[in-house]
């Protein structure tokens, strides 16, 4: 199981940014897949997943409305659109799969994620 994020940049508040995380080793039946997020001194978060079985997307309350993630299977690559971006949005982000259900409280539990991709850093600042 392999991933690689991209995408990752300087943007000012209000502006956007899409991130890229290309996968390989298997494919999303059975796989949950999503986004984290580490800020400074903060423990890592999840921001959004598309669940293995249900196929339905999450998000973190704080991105509600801002963030979409989305998945092109003929690519092997899952997205995050990044829109209305703030400052408490700077954070490196990261990709994770499992394999396995999880319950709905679960789904954004980073401890519940055993495969990583490298972060890539999104500063939102002016």
């Amino acid at each position: 199981v392999q991933l690689q994020a991209s995408g990752g940049g300087l943007v000012q508040p209000g502006g956007s940014l899409r991130l890229s995380c290309v996968f390989s080793g298997f494919t999303l039946d059975g796989y949950s897949i999503g986004w984290f997020r580490q800020a400074p001194g903060k423990e890592r978060e999840g921001v959004s997943i598309i669940s293995a079985y249900d196929r339905r997307t999450r998000y973190a309350n704080a991105v509600k409305g801002r963030f979409t993630i989305s998945k092109d299977n003929a690519k092997s690559t899952v997205y995050l659109q990044m829109d209305d971006l703030k400052p408490e949005d700077t954070a490196v982000y990261y990709c994770a799969t499992r394999s396995g259900r999880l319950v709905v409280s679960a789904q954004l539990d980073a401890a519940q994620y055993p495969y990583w991709g490298q972060g890539t850093l999104v500063t939102v600042s002016s």
